[in-house]
């Protein structure tokens, strides 16, 4: 057990380091060649060679010198469990890391090498599949890595263990919660009359009561007038558990028509379809999370938006949209910053794309951009006006 989990932890240690340095070398790499042709069509003939091997030498000693002094210090004090940095259980110190220490020198090298052409007249390279297949792969990589990592990877893994184990942004496990009060009596108005040890229903003091307060035969509750206790078994206590379902569906945004999931069973010669299991379903939540920023740094790689301003805003709005993987998976914030850093700026900028360059950019994502940012902001914040804050309407 020992080997196999020393095996697990050196597989995921080296494959994040892989992560975070092949694609600069990657990236430094081609800028290089991009600087020796220059230096090689200029008039004289510079020494394109020794230009080459310089930037791949500080590729090297880059990657280096961020091992040594950050990289391996912050993995030690990780698994050393230092309170500033494990103790915080809403942020990922090793995904902030990353986005600094890797993914933005990458994107910067990008800016660079577009002005650098620019500036020279010369179209060599516009880093077309780069950035998307091995710099946002990487990055993908690493945050599968980070949730998979406390899992055990072989054998079934359990509800308790995917719960606890595996943070997701989908709501997944729901526990049954008890009748509340209706909406027009508050949790300590309510009075549930049940028999304790065998005494009668109007001996036992209902909760929420002090120790001297007893309803009366009506079900009224002293120091509450005109409020009706709620009796086990009436018709108000069996419509409570339909109500907390209604509240809860409306302050998590679900719609009613899924406000109880059925339950399917198949045959049992078709059971094995039915297959589900946390692991591998974080592959298929890891990459769905960052298809739009995909698609974004997937448009600057357009002749026609590479060698203009544009790629400055794009690689810029994408790199703070890559910031969210900072942020725990399952946190609050989230949904948030998934609308102020991503949805919004990217509606402004695939607008302006469209309306200079043409269809660079798919028409699916302008819409979700559009909707997603709508329907965030009307269900977040103007249903809490008054002019919507009524039942009467829809």
């Amino acid at each position: 057990m020992g080997s196999g989990k020393n095996i697990k932890f050196a597989l995921c240690e080296v494959l994040q380091f892989a992560g975070l340095g092949v694609p600069i070398f990657v990236v430094m790499q081609r800028f290089a060649s991009i600087m020796w042709r220059i230096r090689h069509a200029a008039t004289p003939p510079g020494d394109a060679n020794t230009a080459y091997w310089l930037i791949v030498a500080s590729s090297v000693a880059y990657v280096t010198t961020v091992a040594l002094l950050v990289w391996v210090p912050m993995k030690y004090m990780i698994f050393k469990k230092r309170k500033f940095l494990t103790g915080r259980k809403k942020w990922r110190p090793v995904a902030l890391a990353y986005v600094i220490l890797s993914t933005l020198p990458c994107f910067a090298i990008l800016i660079v090498s577009s002005e650098v052409q620019i500036s020279n007249r010369l179209q060599y390279d516009t880093f077309a599949e780069l950035p998307v297949s091995l710099v946002l792969f990487s990055l993908i990589f690493m945050d599968i890595i980070e949730r998979i990592r406390h899992c055990r990877l072989t054998g079934q893994a359990n509800q308790l263990d995917r719960d606890a184990d595996i943070p997701s942004s989908v709501l997944t496990n729901v526990q049954p919660v008890g009748p509340v009060a209706p909406a027009a009596a508050t949790a300590s108005q309510v009075v549930i009359d049940r028999p304790q040890n065998g005494s009668s229903a109007g001996s036992a003091p209902g909760p929420g009561t002090g120790s001297g307060s007893r309803p009366e035969a009506n079900g009224a509750v002293p120091g509450f007038p005109g409020r009706q206790g709620v009796q086990p078994g009436s018709q108000l206590a069996g419509q409570l558990p339909g109500q907390l379902a209604a509240q809860l569906a409306g302050q998590l945004g679900v719609n009613s028509a899924s406000r109880s999931l059925p339950t399917y069973t198949l045959p049992r010669p078709l059971r094995f379809l039915c297959a589900s299991d946390a692991r591998a379903d974080v592959f298929v939540d890891g990459f769905v999370f960052w298809f739009d920023t995909v698609e974004m740094v997937r448009a600057a790689s357009h002749p026609g938006v590479y060698y203009s301003g544009w790629v400055f805003p794009i690689y810029i709005f994408s790199y703070l949209s890559v910031l969210r993987v900072i942020v725990m998976p399952g946190s609050p914030l989230l949904p948030t910053l998934g609308v102020a850093l991503q949805d919004l700026p990217f509606l402004f900028v695939r607008i302006a794309l469209i309306a200079i360059f043409g269809f660079v950019t798919p028409l699916l994502y302008l819409f979700k951009n559009l909707l997603v940012s709508l329907a965030f902001i009307y269900f977040n914040f103007m249903t809490k006006l008054r002019v919507f804050n009524t039942e009467r309407m829809f």
